[in-house]
Parts: structure tokens; C-alpha cells; sequence
């Protein structure tokens, strides 16, 4: 189902380290952090580092590199190709970072106790939507819980979750 070939993801010149991602993160983390998981949040998200703007491009870039260098997303599970990239650090602003590869599948149901970031990366011809939203951000607050759902296609998920906290239930 999940092809690490060239053809299917972004080639690119220079190779992304895990280090770089990080890098990369603990900017985007630095503006964010201490900040309410709330929809004030999600609008400027999206304003400043949504579709089309250089963060987001380079966001976009650096997830594909790491899919196709196999250190982002290296476990499936349930049709889901994902991973734990970073626990959370004092750099990070105490956010975890996790990657998910999902193609019109529905993931299971999670709690956010802390609130939960996504970064909505659609591929391909890009009408993949995560939880019926296009590319771009997504905030979702404190308590809030759903089953993570792509359709349309395939998109690639980063998350930001606080201290890294997420509960899984069988609902």
C-alpha cells in the first residue's frame, strides 16, 4: 500500500537530517509554544505557515525526505505507516513529534489531554483531506478526541502533541 520509491515522493537534491528536522521544528515550536491549543491558534497557523508559504513548503519537503531516508514514519501498523520522531524536549517547547502516512483510512481513537497540532500534508494530486480538512493546520483543544481519518487520497500528518500525551481507547 506505502511506496518508499523516488517516483512517489518528492526527490531532492540535498538530503534532510533528522537533525535539520529538528532544527526546523524547534523554530516553528518557539513561535507556538505557551500558547492556547485553541482556534486562535489554528487561524494563525494557517496565516503564517499554511499552504503556499515557505515554512509550509519546507515542512511539506522535509516529512517527504525523511519518508523516502526511512526514519520518518518506519512502523505500520493497521494499514497506518508512522512513527515517534521526538519526544518531547525543552527545545521542542515540550511537544512531541509524530508522523503518520495515511490513505483513505480511518486511524483509532484518541484522547488529546494536552491538545494536539496536526500539519495537514496531502500528496500526490493533493484532495486528500485529514478530519475533512485540506493541506494546511489543524488545532484541536485540550480533551478533545477523534479517530484521525484521511480520505481522498493519501496525506502525510505531522503532530504536535504537549509533553507528548495522546490516550488511545478501543471506542
Amino acid at each position: 500500500m506505502f511506496s518508499r520509491s523516488a517516483s512517489n515522493l518528492h526527490q531532492a537534491n540535498t538530503t534532510m537530517s533528522k537533525h535539520d528536522f529538528h532544527q526546523q521544528l524547534v523554530g516553528l515550536t518557539a513561535q507556538i509554544g505557551g500558547q492556547p491549543l485553541d482556534p486562535a491558534l489554528d487561524r494563525w497557523l494557517n496565516a503564517h505557515h499554511g499552504p503556499g508559504s515557505q515554512s509550509f513548503e519546507r515542512l511539506k519537503a522535509s516529512c517527504l525526505e525523511g519518508v523516502r531516508d526511512g526514519w520518518l514514519c518506519e512502523r505500520e501498523g493497521g494499514g497506518i505507516r508512522y512513527g515517534r520522531v521526538f519526544k518531547p524536549d525543552d527545545a521542542l517547547h515540550r511537544f512531541s513529534v509524530d508522523v503518520v502516512d495515511m490513505q483513505d483510512i480511518a486511524g483509532p481513537y484518541h484522547v488529546h489531554p494536552g491538545g494536539e497540532i496536526d500539519l495537514i500534508l496531502p500528496l500526490q494530486d493533493g484532495a486528500a483531506t485529514f478530519d475533512g480538512r485540506p493541506a494546511g493546520w489543524c488545532v484541536y483543544p485540550p480533551g478533545s478526541a477523534h479517530r484521525p481519518t484521511v480520505v481522498g487520497g493519501r496525506a502525510l500528518v505531522l503532530y504536535l502533541l504537549p509533553e507528548g500525551q495522546i490516550q488511545f481507547s478501543n471506542r
